[in-house]
């Protein structure tokens, strides 16, 4: 069953491994990314990445999407995406998402910080407005002791 939902463009790193893996009990990541789900080296390194025991696997969005229709999630798992953009695509293809939590989106030209964490373009904002406007809870909270922020208080 998915546990957790999380967009972090750093995917599995130390936060994650010592906080919202165990906050959850998590047996499985599933990182699901458009730009990464061909990537046999980005892989090996997500594995690496992970704690020992945890299962990892990396899907597209169609390919995730396709899977979980087919097949139900078993094992305790948390799902990360790189981006709102993915969420949604994975909403509109019939994935049943209820909560997001947003953990870090570098800041790069072009983007609005919305918190010291969390920079977002404008394509990004749109996603994530249409997420908030289709029911989803979605808030900015980097570990599990942090006070959550609802991304719509940071939206303009």
């Amino acid at each position: 069953m998915i546990e957790f939902i999380r967009i972090d463009d750093r995917l599995i790193h130390g936060q994650v491994a010592t906080t919202w893996l165990k906050f959850y009990e998590i047996e499985q990541v599933i990182v699901i990314s458009d730009k990464l789900a061909d990537d046999e080296i980005q892989k090996t390194v997500l594995e690496a990445a992970a704690p020992e025991g945890l299962k990892v696997h990396l899907f597209s969005t169609d390919q995730f999407t396709s899977v979980y229709k087919k097949s139900p999630i078993k094992r305790r798992t948390m799902l990360i995406y790189t981006d709102p953009q993915e969420i949604l695509r994975c909403l509109l293809g019939g994935v049943k998402i209820k909560k997001v939590n947003v953990g870090g989106m570098k800041f790069a030209p072009g983007k609005q910080k919305l918190t010291k964490a969390v920079a977002v373009s404008e394509e990004e904002k749109k996603a994530f407005q249409e997420l908030v406007k289709s029911g989803i809870d979605i808030e900015i909270q980097m570990v599990p002791n942090d006070k959550a922020l609802k991304i719509a208080q940071v939206l303009s």
